[in-house]
C-alpha cells in the first residue's frame, strides 16, 4: 500500500505556483523530486502545448512517458475529469478510447474516474479494456451509494481503489467510509482533501492507517500556512503529518 501519492499539478493554471509542472519535462523533474522525497505513486493532469488540460492520446502519452522515464519503478496515473472536455461525456469517452493507439509503455498505470460525472460506467469499461486500473472518485455519501449501484446494476466489478475526496467542510469523511463499508464496496481506500481540508485529511488518513494524497493540485501551503517550494516539500510534510497522526 502506497502511503503517499503525489498529485503534481491538477487543474491549476500555469503560473499559479512557481514550481507548478505543466510540460512533460517539468512533470518528469517534479515527479523525480517527489518520489525521492517519499511519494510512492504519481498522479498528474496532462497538458497540451498551450498549457491546457488534455485527454488526447498524444498529450497523455508524452506526459506519462516522461514521468515513467524519470521514475521507472513508480506507478503513474492521470485524471479523466469531465471538465477537461467542457462537460461533454461523449467527447471524453472518445478521447480516452483514443489511448488505444498508445503503446503500453505510454499508457498510464491507473486513472481516476469520478462517480458523480455522467458516463462513469462507460469510462470504467473503456479504461479496463485499455489495461488501465481504475480509481473511483467518491465525493459524498451519495457517491458511495452510486458506486455500489454501478457495481450491482451496471455490472461493474470492484475497482482496485476508491478515492474519498473531501472538498467541502459539510462532507463527513467517516460517514463516506462507513457507507462504503456498509455496502461492501471493495477496493483500497485513499483519503485526501483539498485547500483548507488538505492537511486535516492527511492527518485523519494517518490516524486511520489509510493512504493519502498531497501535491500542488491540492494545496500550495504547508501545514502551518507557509508557502512551499514545490511538490517534494509537500510530500515531506505529508509523511510527517501522516506518521505523527498514526
Amino acid at each position: 500500500m502506497a502511503r503517499i501519492k503525489v498529485a503534481l499539478n491538477g487543474g491549476r493554471h500555469p503560473g499559479a505556483h512557481p514550481a507548478l509542472p505543466c510540460t512533460p519535462a517539468e512533470l518528469a523533474v517534479a515527479a523525480r523530486e517527489a518520489v525521492a522525497a517519499g511519494a510512492e505513486a504519481v498522479h498528474l493532469h496532462p497538458r497540451d502545448t498551450g498549457g491546457r488540460e488534455s485527454l488526447h492520446a498524444a498529450d497523455v502519452g508524452a506526459a506519462v512517458a516522461a514521468v515513467r522515464d524519470a521514475c521507472p519503478a513508480t506507478p503513474v496515473g492521470v485524471t479523466t475529469g469531465l471538465w477537461i472536455t467542457d462537460g461533454d461525456a461523449a467527447a471524453r469517452q472518445r478521447a480516452v478510447a483514443g489511448w488505444a493507439q498508445l503503446p503500453p509503455a505510454r499508457r498510464p498505470d491507473f486513472a481516476s474516474a469520478n462517480v458523480a460525472e455522467p458516463g462513469f460506467t462507460d469510462l470504467v469499461a473503456t479504461l479496463r479494456d485499455l489495461g488501465v486500473a481504475v480509481e473511483a472518485g467518491v465525493w459524498s455519501v451519495q457517491d458511495a451509494t452510486a458506486l455500489s449501484t454501478a457495481s450491482t446494476v451496471n455490472g461493474i466489478d470492484g475497482v482496485p481503489r476508491v478515492l474519498i475526496e473531501i472538498m467541502s467542510p459539510q462532507t463527513d469523511p467517516m460517514a463516506v467510509l462507513a457507507r462504503l463499508d456498509e455496502l461492501g464496496v471493495p477496493g483500497e481506500r485513499l483519503l485526501h482533501g483539498e485547500d483548507e481540508l488538505c492537511w486535516p485529511m492527511v492527518a485523519l488518513a494517518g490516524r486511520l492507517g489509510l493512504p493519502t494524497r498531497i501535491g500542488l493540485e491540492d494545496t500550495l501551503t504547508a501545514p502551518d500556512g507557509a508557502p512551499v517550494t514545490g511538490n517534494a516539500e509537500l510530500v515531506r510534510h505529508a509523511l510527517s503529518v501522516w506518521a505523527a497522526a498514526g
